[in-house]
């Protein structure tokens, strides 16, 4: 009895991980890209986001700058 209930413990377990792996499989080929990939798309997007935050910083910079050399320039 014990042996059945034990080789039947090992099949649930084995069909869980099987289970587990076919659900990645099947996210896996909806999204179209392993993990890795989304991982260094996500990494690609967060650089393109710095950049982007520096070039707004940037021209607020300019912008100021402007602003201060106009008021300075009507002080004259």
């Amino acid at each position: 009895m014990r042996k059945g209930k034990n080789k039947a413990e090992e099949d649930l377990d084995s069909l869980k991980i099987d289970y587990k792996k076919l659900r990645l499989l099947i996210m896996t080929i909806r999204l179209g890209k392993t993990s890795e990939q989304w991982r260094q798309e996500i990494k690609e997007g967060n650089i393109r986001v710095d950049q982007w935050e520096k070039k707004f910083q940037d021209a607020r910079v300019r912008k100021h700058a402007l602003e201060r050399d106009l008021l300075e320039s009507r002080n004259e």
